[in-house]
Parts: C-alpha cells; sequence; structure tokens
C-alpha cells in the first residue's frame, strides 16, 4: 500500500471507530478509539486461532507492518502534537507552577528510569543498562494521552497546569534520556569494552543532554519570536494558521537536522505562540480560527494514533514471559511515578501549599502514552527488545485505559477542597 492509500485508511477507520465510540460506548474518545481497536484486533486474532487456513490476521499484520508506527509518530506526528498540546498552556498559568513542573520533569524522570530500571532487571534478568533504557521510555507522562483526556476530567486549573506542563516537558527531557542511554547500552551488547566505553560515553551522554535539551529550547524560542514578529506584520488568519503550521513541521524538522530536541522546541514554540503572539500578534479573528485549527488538528492526530495504538497489537511479541513481566512492570511504572511526583512536591512544600490530593491525583493521571511504544519499537535489535515492546505496550494500555477512564473520578474524590496555588 502506498501513503496514501494508508492515509485514507486510518481516517476511515478513525472516523469508523470514532461513530461507534459515539453511538455505543460513549467514553473520551480517543480511548474509546483504542478500545474499538483493540477489540477489532483480538477479534481478528481469535478468528486466525479458530481457523488457522485463513489469511485474514496475515494480511492485517502486513498492513500494520506496513505502517512503521516509530517514524510516524517520532519524525512525523510528534511536532504537530506537541505544539497542539502547549498552544493551550498559558505561559502565565506555567510561571505560577514553574519549579514542580520542573523538578517532575527533570529529577522526576530521572528518578523513575532508575526505580523502573533497577526493579525491571531484577524481575527479567536483563542487564541493568538495558533496562534503564526501558526506564526511561516508560517514565515520561505522554502529553498526547494526558492532555486529550484531561479535557474531559474537570481539574481545577493549577492541577491541571502541573500535569500539562510536566507531561509536555518531561516527554522532551525523556527521549533525551533515552537517546543517551541507549548510546551507552546497545554498544555494550554488541562487545564493546564496557569500561572504556563508559568513561567516553558519560562525558559524550553529559554533553549530548545539554547540547539536545538546551538546544531545543533555544530553537523554540528563536523560531517562535522570529514567527510572532512575522504575524504581527499581517492580518489575514488563513496566512497565519498557515504560518503556525509551518512553524510545527519545519521548526520540528530543523530541530532533527540541527541534532538537537525536536520535541523540546515544538513545546518551546508552542507555548510562546500560544501566550505572547496570540495576546500580541493576532487579531481577535485571528486568534479564533488558530485555536479552531490546531484544536481540529489534536483530535484528528489523536484518533490515528489512539487507533494506531490499538492495532499494534499484531506484532507485539506476547509470551508467558512477556505477559508476566509486563504486569509487574506496571507496579514498577506505578511506584516510580509516586516517586517522580512525590519527592518534588516533599521538597518544595516548606516553600509553598499544594492543592489537597495532588500527589494521588498526578500520580494515577500520569498518563503513559504512543511515545512509548514508539520509541521501544525504534530500539536497536536484541534478544531483550521482545521483552521491553510486550512490557510497554501492557503498561501503555493499562494506563490509557484503566487511569484514563478513572482519573476523573479520583480527582473529584480527592480534590474536593478549595483550590490552593
Amino acid at each position: 500500500m502506498n501513503f496514501l492509500q494508508i492515509a485514507s485508511l486510518l481516517i476511515v477507520l478513525a472516523g469508523a471507530f470514532g461513530a461507534i465510540n459515539y453511538l455505543f460506548l460513549k467514553l473520551p474518545s480517543a480511548i474509546g478509539i483504542l478500545i474499538v481497536s483493540l477489540v477489532s484486533s483480538m477479534i481478528i486474532l481469535l478468528i486466525e486461532l479458530i481457523t488457522p487456513q485463513t489469511v485474514f490476521a496475515e494480511t492485517v499484520t502486513e498492513v500494520v507492518r506496513s505502517v512503521d508506527f516509530s517514524d510516524t509518530l517520532l519524525e512525523g506526528m510528534l511536532g504537530l502534537l506537541l505544539f497542539a498540546g502547549a498552544l493551550h498552556v498559558k505561559i502565565s498559568d506555567l510561571r505560577e507552577q514553574w519549579r514542580v513542573v520542573f523538578l517532575m520533569a527533570t529529577m522526576g524522570v530521572g528518578l523513575s528510569t532508575l526505580i523502573v530500571g533497577t526493579g525491571f532487571s531484577y524481575i527479567t534478568g536483563m542487564p541493568f543498562l538495558i533496562a534503564l533504557v526501558f526506564g526511561a521510555l516508560i517514565s515520561p507522562t505522554d502529553p498526547v494521552a494526558v492532555l486529550g483526556v484531561l479535557r474531559d476530567a474537570s481539574l481545577r486549573k493549577s492541577l491541571e497546569t502541573k500535569i500539562a506542563g510536566e507531561s509536555l516537558f518531561n516527554d522532551g527531557v525523556g527521549y533525551v534520556v533515552y537517546l543517551v542511554l541507549v548510546g551507552l547500552a546497545f554498544p555494550v551488547v554488541a562487545g564493546h569494552g564496557a569500561d572504556s566505553h563508559a568513561t567516553g560515553g558519560l562525558a559524550d551522554a553529559a554533553k549530548l543532554f545539554f547540547v539536545e535539551a538546551g538546544g531545543g529550547v533555544l530553537l523554540g524560542l528563536a523560531l517562535g519570536w522570529l514567527t510572532f514578529r512575522l504575524m504581527r506584520l499581517i492580518d489575514d488568519y488563513s496566512l497565519e494558521v498557515l504560518i503556525t503550521l509551518g512553524l510545527a513541521f519545519g521548526g520540528y524538522e530543523l530541530a532533527v537536522a540541527l541534532h538537537v530536541s525536536g520535541p523540546i522546541m515544538a513545546v518551546t514554540a508552542g507555548l510562546l505562540i500560544g501566550d505572547v503572539g496570540a495576546k500580541h500578534g493576532m487579531s481577535e479573528e485571528t486568534r479564533k480560527y488558530v485555536d479552531a485549527f490546531w484544536r481540529l488538528i489534536d483530535e484528528i492526530l489523536n484518533a490515528v494514533l489512539f487507533l494506531l495504538i490499538g492495532f499494534e497489537v499484531f506484532i507485539v511479541p506476547f509470551n508467558g514471559d512477556t505477559v508476566i513481566a509486563g504486569l509487574l512492570a506496571i507496579v514498577l511504572a506505578l511506584v516510580a511515578r509516586l516517586a517522580a511526583v512525590a519527592i518534588p512536591v516533599v521538597i518544595l512544600k516548606p516553600f509553598r501549599d499544594f492543592s489537597p490530593g495532588v500527589i494521588p491525583i498526578m500520580t494515577w493521571g500520569g498518563l503513559k502514552g504512543g511515545i512509548s511504544v514508539a520509541l521501544a519499537l525504534s530500539l536497536p535489535d536484541s534478544e531483550w527488545k521482545p521483552t521491553i515492546l510486550a512490557a510497554t505496550y501492557i503498561v501503555v494500555v493499562f494506563s490509557i485505559i484503566v487511569q484514563g477512564l478513572s482519573i476523573k473520578k479520583v480527582a473529584t474524590k480527592l480534590g474536593r477542597e478549595p483550590e490552593l496555588v
């Protein structure tokens, strides 16, 4: 199938599954599409199991494999999704929460990576560095999943800003940590000397981290400012919408070409355009159209992404050992998430007040999503890749369905007191 045929099929299926959810399941759109997609996949696999002579499941698997999920998300959809998410988070709101957001997006990701990696190495017997890679790809909360669920969760504004801001930034930080650890782990697997590689590798890793993360911020600020200055000279909503689309697409690809963090660039540029750009560079009419356009892009890409996650079950290598590892990884991920939230809150508590229930709500609301699956799929081939991929998929599906469907009840039950800043 060519690109146009695959894109057409995905849009048709996303629309059909969305209609099924709307008419019958009545769940949040993205989660409903994932469930319908997952159930459809299970039915196809069951048919194949009952009637092995059919080639239906094999055909579907070939179609799923023809869509490179990792490249589709990391090189195509991610920049648009992060830009759209950041566009609707106000800098003024984020400024009030920047300390906790910063600590959770940096210290929190590091702690979670270490906890998950240590536990997963113990559970599976996996080499520690490779287990840390799994910890890095499963630790960040996925802004696509989080922001999609937040629309229906009715959280308090300060809490919503914490969760949204953290998910946008820890995604970029987690991706850089993942790249660093992959560079350290897999040369060891390939037979290189661990000691000699680690010495030079750690220095290179630190340099890579600061260049990727810092470069992403600087590029996002530069491109966002240039776009803002250009939009101030224009009063044509259709052209200004096109310019923001060019910023999201072109800026992400430029970041990749310059070897800086594309996700962090997209978030930084989105925050600047969504706040400063909207206030001082757009007319009221332009703001309305830009907001509507990016909400629509967000909804469509979310639908397609969650559809793809459901169909990825066809290429995940499930067996008894990988399923057990995945179920135990759910517990590890939740414990690590608790540490990533609670420790920054405890550190900051002497200096500020927090809303009631902030730790359990942010722990349970830290959803994993398609980015983790994409990173697992992009790993170099090794004997441990099937275990990592299966565990990642199980954690992500549990997170989106179980945590995503219950976060509203958790927030309502634990966050009843008046809001505090």
